[in-house]
């Protein structure tokens, strides 16, 4: 174990609605890149703590325990530093975006505070623009300092002194109880506008009204069910990772972070997935979101509309925030990566891969209730139809599949089922709204599929759907079948299939997705289980029924969620979150589970 670097689900996470910024329980922002999720990082120690930069805000005299919470209902982060001579708060958050509007200028507020006795505070801010790869000069004078690198500047304001540190900068600040001070970060474009002046009636006048914005949008949330706190946090989670100025959603605000320490499955996660997006409209949508769910479902359509008339597939598996499909991927050579986990890549070359399921999904996002198709108009009606057109032609192909294998296409059985609910969803939009469609073809397609799938699809030996066609290996990707429509949740096939997962993926509650010595991924090494398969199981053994198996594996989850209620990609071994962080997919599948676990035992109970 490096103490170097903390684990991965000792942060917390902050943002201001177009970028985002992890901080440890230590008080220390190790993540942070702006303007944008997707643009090169300012700050990356989590990724190499000597080259990736950080900003420091904590006490450093020995024998301090620290706690960090969430103020409630908010995406304020309280940090806690306990001492026999005191205790301290460092308080964080990004004043949201308010406008809808793209802007180079990103704040992260950092509040210094003391509630009981005397506590002494350290300030070091070391920024390394572009990945670490650009120089910066540093101007220091009253007023604060600025950091001045190609492209873009940040000025650090402070309510204490300052002092050069090379050229980085360091401060120190000695609070009583009831005393407050600060320190500002602001990026900008380069000659942007200094802040205005720094004063403490300031900041805590914008501290409250940050907590007011979070507090009025969560109190629009119609959940009422039996996990409030858990459920709203999942929600501002997604709310966060929302890039506001296009509704699109990132899958992750960080690149890197490693599926198994020491490893190679080290992706870059700061874009905008089709399927996760897609699957995040039914998740926004049954908590009362709809302005987010709609915002999606927009940028969704405008990617629809951009390959009208040029040929080839309509869609690609991602795309940055802002819709550029151009993700070209690089290696960081000279990060080490989070505990030696290398390579470290920026930009991800899955978006080339050929991804059938997304169609499905996409449609599937489109059909999720009136709220939704109120906003359809006939242009985004044609671009429909005549990306169902093209899929009439293309679904019978192998692909890389959900999971983005790098081992060959091959013909994964979720690919196909997600192309016949691409099909099912698109008939029944074209009947509820009277669109006209090829509706004959359509049907003689979506049936060509859910034949192909029962034969093809069905190991009889495993008595099971397995991943793909001809093959014996389980894959949690199936465990949407019974969502989507494919199958009927309490149907034999399915239950049998249920069984066989039970027996080879499911580790007391927790799920793998696949086992990846048995179906060769094109990666070496091994990976945890994955949240967002877990609570993809909550939410099928919910639907045939099971309650109290799913209801034990959903409680047993909550165990794994870190200290403020996020979570990662996967459960290492050891119980720790491993890969990229927060993850957008299992929080989302976290909130479609409590919703479909809810109703049925609302149901059984005879709510």
């Amino acid at each position: 174990m490096d103490e170097r670097y903390p684990p991965i689900a000792e942060h917390g996470l902050v943002g201001d609605l177009q970028t985002a910024a992890l901080v440890s329980s230590r008080g220390v922002i190790d993540w942070f890149a702006a303007p944008r999720f997707d643009s090169p990082s300012i700050f990356a120690a989590l990724l190499d703590v000597e080259r990736g930069g950080y900003f420091q805000l904590a006490p450093e005299q020995p024998g301090i325990s620290c706690k960090q919470l969430y103020y409630p209902d908010t995406a304020v982060l309280v940090t806690r530093f306990m001492s026999p001579d005191g205790v301290g708060e460092v308080v964080d958050y990004m004043p949201p975006d308010r406008t809808g509007t793209a802007t180079d200028r990103h704040t992260l507020v950092r509040v210094v505070r003391v509630v009981r006795g005397t506590v002494g505070f350290t300030l070091r801010c070391r920024p390394r623009f572009d990945y670490g790869r650009a120089e910066h000069e540093l101007d220091l004078g009253p007023d604060g300092a600025l950091f001045r690198a190609p492209g873009i500047s940040a000025h650090l304001q402070s309510t204490f002194p300052l002092e050069r540190d090379g050229r980085d900068v360091r401060g120190t600040v000695t609070l009583g109880a009831g005393e407050i001070g600060s320190a500002v970060f602001t990026v900008c474009d380069p000659g942007g506008e200094a802040p205005p002046p720094l004063t403490i009636d300031g900041i805590t006048a914008r501290s409250w009204d940050v907590i007011h914005f979070w507090k009025a949008w969560l109190r629009t949330s119609r959940y009422r069910g039996r996990w409030p706190e858990l459920v709203h946090r999942s929600a501002i989670t997604l709310k966060l990772l929302i890039y506001a100025p296009t509704g699109a959603m990132v899958a992750a605000p960080t690149m890197g972070l490693p599926e198994r320490v020491g490893g190679e499955r080290n992706w870059d996660y700061r874009y905008a997935w089709i399927r996760d997006g897609s699957l995040s409209v039914r998740a926004l949508m049954d908590l009362g979101f709809v302005e987010e769910a709609v915002a999606f479902v927009h940028w969704l359509v405008a990617r629809l509309h951009e390959r009208e008339g040029k040929g080839g597939e309509p869609l690609q598996t991602m795309y940055r925030v802002d819709g550029d499909p151009n993700l070209p991927e690089q290696t960081l050579t000279h990060f080490e990566g989070y505990m030696g986990s290398y390579p470290v890549r920026a930009g991800n070359g899955a978006a080339d891969q050929l991804q059938l399921d997304i169609y499905g999904e996409a449609v599937y996002a489109l059909s999720q209730g009136r709220e939704i198709s109120q906003h359809a108009t006939y242009s985004g009606w044609k671009a429909l139809t005549t990306t169902l057109d093209w899929l009439a032609d293309a679904w019978d192909r192998p692909d890389e599949g959900i999971w983005e294998t790098r081992g060959g296409r091959k013909d994964f059985t979720y690919s196909r089922v997600m192309t016949w609910a691409a099909f099912d969803n698109g008939l029944r939009l074209a009947d509820v709204f009277r669109r006209p469609a090829d509706t004959i073809r359509w049907t003689r397609t979506r049936d060509a599929i859910f034949e192909q799938i029962m034969e093809r699809g069905w190991n009889e030996s495993e008595k099971a759907f397995v991943q793909q066609y001809g093959g014996d290996v389980l894959d949690a990707s199936l465990l949407l079948m019974p969502r989507v429509g494919f199958i009927a949740p309490k149907d034999p096939a399915w239950l049998s299939t249920l069984d066989a997962m039970d027996r080879t993926l499911v580790s007391d509650s927790l799920v793998y997705r696949y086992d990846p010595a048995a179906s060769p991924d094109g990666l070496r090494g091994s990976e945890g289980t994955f949240s967002l398969c877990t609570f993809l199981y909550v939410d099928a053994t919910a639907r045939a029924g099971r309650l109290p198996l799913a209801r034990y594996a959903f409680e047993k989850m909550q165990t794994y969620a870190n200290h403020v209620g996020l979570f990662a990609e996967e459960i290492g071994p050891s119980g720790e979150q491993l890969g990229n962080f927060p993850q957008a997919f299992t929080h989302l599948s976290l909130i479609m589970a409590a919703t479909t676990l809810d109703a049925a035992l609302d149901l059984e109970e005879g709510r």
